[in-house]
């Protein structure tokens, strides 16, 4: 069975100020979304599933619809703000959906394979997708998840402070846990985490998550679950978010395995309108390497 890629792409840019997720960053007009699916097509991925907000349907369909027809199944999930809150009203000052592993959840009906879940506005690389695609075919179990591990210091911004999931591996070198870590930063060679949290200091070598998962489809239960007990003690929060490293390390004290697996893939993104350039830059580096056609959908996926 071949697995499925979910993108989060309900999102709204709060720090970036627009919708990044559908800019062109290519040569030839191609978002970061575009590369990744590109990369999950040639790794052996049969569909892909968009998580956006209902009123974004119509630019995602406009898009993506005819470059990716006839080259990979293609689904549309929304992220309501009341799914799955078992008819819980909903307080007037809550703005936006329940966080990622909300959006996760949404695509229960959608999906019922192996899968990974990305970021919109991350880009990847191949081998990364290779890897997730490998162990999604014939590693995934319903005991056994796992997450592609970046090193932090190829994860940083030139142009302000990121938050990264900052993992911390067991002696098999499986997840033990994710630390959320706020305003991360290169200050003097070091990198530099300003969020009152120990340590301060964090080694070049961290590994940290993109929120690149792979999850067996059981996970969508699992989740329900998980969310059920999170949206009764949280629903009068308006800032409350349900992250997706809320069910994995809670997945973990329970007794399953998030593998974490080490990749050497390039890593780049758009955190701030000032990322846009150097994206821009990367892209076209890869593209003159070969690694991508020019015009990445006029030709066959290979």
């Amino acid at each position: 069975m071949q697995p499925t890629l979910v993108i989060l792409a309900a999102g709204m840019a709060s720090r970036y100020g627009s919708m990044k997720q559908i800019q062109g960053f290519g040569p030839g007009g191609e978002t970061i979304m575009d590369y990744s699916i590109y990369d999950a097509i040639r790794s052996g991925f049969g569909k892909v599933a968009f998580i956006i907000r209902r009123e974004f349907a119509e630019n995602f369909r406009t898009i993506f619809d005819p470059k990716l027809k006839d080259k990979i199944e293609v689904e549309y999930v929304f992220q309501d703000i009341d799914a799955f809150t078992e008819g819980l009203p909903i307080p007037a000052d809550r703005k936006k959906p329940w966080g990622t592993a909300h959006a996760v959840l949404c695509a229960m009906d959608a999906v019922k394979e192996p899968f990974a879940v990305i970021n919109a506005d991350d880009f990847y690389g191949r081998q990364a997708f290779q890897d997730a695609a490998d162990f999604l075919i014939n590693d995934c179990t319903e005991t056994n998840n796992a997450i592609i591990g970046y090193d932090l210091l190829k994860t940083l911004s030139e142009h302000g402070t990121v938050n990264r999931g900052v993992c911390t591996l067991d002696e098999s070198g499986n997840l033990a846990s994710i630390t959320e870590r706020i305003n991360i930063s290169m200050k003097d060679g070091k990198i530099i985490c300003d969020d009152n949290q120990e340590p301060k200091e964090l080694p070049r070598k961290t590994s940290v998550s993109m929120n690149f998962w792979c999850f067996h489809p059981s996970f969508f239960a699992y989740t329900q679950q998980v969310f059920r007990e999170f949206i009764q003690k949280n629903i009068n929060d308006p800032k409350a978010e349900f992250f997706i490293p809320i069910v994995a390390d809670r997945f973990i004290k329970e007794g399953g395995t998030i593998e974490v697996i080490p990749t050497s893939s390039e890593w780049f993104g758009v955190t701030y309108k000032e990322d846009a350039p150097q994206v821009e830059k990367s892209l076209n580096e890869l593209v003159g390497r070969g690694e991508y056609p020019e015009r990445l959908w006029e030709e066959k996926v290979s």
